[in-house]
C-alpha cells in the first residue's frame, strides 16, 4: 500500500477553513485587544495562479494568449517551476487545502478568503501582492511580463480592488519593459484600490537606468508610493553552491534588495525624488545596520563617485520605509532593540505579514515587543502606513 499517496488523498478530502485554521491567531488578537488599533499588513499574498484562467482573458496580444491557455492546457507553468521547498515537503497543508474551501456566491474567491484572515489576524487593510509573478522578472520573454503584467492589473482593479475597500494593492511593473512601466502608472494611478506601484528585484535591470526616470516621477506626482518586493533565485548562479533552501531562502530574500538599495542611494534617486515615498518588502529588518555601516564607510571614502548625495547614505536609507517581515527575532532582543534605533522604526517601519507564506507573522510580533511603548506599536502596526497609503481610518474594521 503507498501510504504516502493515500495520506495525501485523505488530506484533500478534509473541510478546510481559514477562520479554523487560524484560530490561535484569532485568539491573540482577542487577549491583546486590537480592537482599538489600527492595523495595516503591507504585505499579503494570493495564488493567482488559482485564476490564470480568468487572467489570460485580459491578454490582449493574441498570439500570447493562445500561447498561455496552451502552456494552461497541458499543464505547463506559465512563469516558472519551483521544487517544494516553500511548503516545507507538504507540511504547509494550507497550500493545497486551501483550494477545496468554500466561499460564498457572488464574491470573489481571493478577497472572500483574504478578508477572512484578515478579521483573523485582527487586521484592518492588508496590500495584496501575487506570488508566482514575482518570479516574472526572470522570465526570457520580457514581452510575455508585460501582457501578464497588464492582463494581471486589469484583472486585479475589476475583479477584487474595485468592490473591496479594505484591500489595496501595489501594482505589478514589468520592469524589463521601461515604457511600458511609464504607461501603466497612467493607467492606473487613482483607481480604487491602487496604493502605488511594486518592482520584483529579483531581476537584471538596474534601477538607476535613466529609462526609468519618467516613471518614478510619475508616481512621485500622483503622491503614490513605489515598492520593491524582495524574492530569491535558486537558479542564480552564486546560489548553485548551497545545498540547503534555508541559505537560498535567507541570503536571497536580502541580497536583492541590498543590491538594489544600494543603487537607488549611491546614484542619488532620493535627492533627484524627495517627495516619493520608497519601501522595502520581505527582506526583514538585519541586513539595514550592515548596509548603513557599509556604505557610509564606502562613501566617506569615495565621495567624488556619489556627487549628488548632500548627506551620508544611511541619512536617505532612514527615510525611507521598510516591511517588517520576516523580523529575525533571536533569543537576544537586544539586537533587534538597536536596530529599530537605527532605522527609526517608530516613523519608518511597516507592519507586513507576508501570510500565507510559510513564514508568516501575525500582528503580535510587534505588539509583543518588550521595548517598544503603545504609541510606537500603533505607529508600526498602522499609523506608519496610513501616512504612507493615505488611508482612511474611522472605526475599527476588523471583525474581531
Amino acid at each position: 500500500m503507498d501510504l504516502p499517496t493515500s495520506g495525501q488523498s485523505r488530506l484533500f478530502e478534509q473541510d478546510y477553513d481559514t477562520t479554523s485554521h487560524l484560530a490561535h491567531a484569532r485568539r491573540q488578537a482577542i487577549e491583546r485587544n486590537y480592537k482599538d488599533f489600527l492595523i495595516v499588513d503591507v504585505d499579503c499574498h494570493h495564488y493567482e495562479t488559482e485564476h490564470f484562467g480568468e487572467i489570460i482573458d485580459y491578454i490582449q496580444d493574441p498570439i500570447l494568449q493562445q500561447l498561455a491557455r496552451s502552456a494552461r492546457l497541458t499543464g505547463k507553468s506559465l512563469i516558472s517551476r519551483r521544487d517544494g521547498s516553500q511548503d516545507m515537503g507538504g507540511r504547509v497543508v494550507r497550500y493545497p487545502l486551501r483550494r477545496t474551501e468554500k466561499t460564498p456566491p457572488g464574491v470573489n474567491r481571493d478577497a472572500a478568503l483574504m478578508l477572512r484572515a484578515m478579521d483573523a489576524f485582527g487586521i484592518d487593510y492588508s496590500v495584496m501582492f501575487p506570488t508566482a509573478m514575482l518570479s516574472l522578472g526572470l522570465h526570457p520573454q520580457p514581452e510575455f511580463e508585460v501582457s501578464l503584467a497588464w492582463a494581471y492589473n486589469r484583472w486585479l482593479s475589476e475583479r477584487v480592488l474595485a468592490d473591496q475597500p479594505r484591500i489595496k494593492s501595489l501594482l505589478y511593473l514589468p520592469f524589463n519593459h521601461p515604457e511600458a512601466c511609464y504607461e501603466m502608472v497612467k493607467e492606473f494611478a487613482g483607481k480604487p484600490g491602487v496604493a502605488g506601484f511594486m518592482i520584483t528585484t529579483v531581476r537584471y535591470k538596474p534601477v538607476h537606468d535613466n529609462a526609468y526616470m519618467k516613471t518614478y516621477r510619475a508616481i512621485e506626482e500622483a503622491g503614490l508610493p513605489i515598492a520593491f518586493h524582495a524574492g530569491f533565485n535558486s537558479g542564480d548562479r552564486n546560489f548553485e553552491q548551497a545545498n540547503r533552501f534555508i541559505t537560498v531562502h535567507a541570503l536571497g530574500f536580502t541580497f536583492y534588495n541590498m543590491l538594489n538599495i544600494f543603487n537607488w542611494v549611491v546614484n542619488g534617486l532620493p535627492e533627484r525624488f524627495p517627495k516619493l515615498k520608497v519601501i522595502w518588502l520581505e527582506s526583514g529588518l538585519a541586513w539595514l545596520p550592515f548596509v548603513m555601516q557599509r556604505m557610509d564607510n564606502e562613501y566617506m571614502m569615495r565621495t567624488s563617485e556619489c556627487p549628488a548625495l548632500k548627506k551620508l547614505p544611511s541619512e536617505y536609507i532612514t527615510d525611507m520605509f521598510y516591511g517588517c517581515q520576516p523580523m529575525e527575532l533571536t533569543a537576544n532582543s537586544g539586537m533587534l532593540e538597536q536596530t529599530f534605533k537605527f532605522i527609526k522604526a517608530e516613523t519608518q517601519l511597516l507592519y507586513a505579514s507576508d501570510y500565507p507564506h510559510w513564514d508568516f507573522d501575525s500582528p503580535s510580533v510587534i505588539y509583543d515587543l518588550p521595548f517598544l511603548s503603545e504609541a510606537q506599536k500603533r505607529a508600526i502596526l498602522g499609523g506608519n502606513a496610513q501616512r504612507v497609503f493615505n488611508l482612511p481610518f474611522t472605526e475599527k474594521l476588523a471583525q474581531i
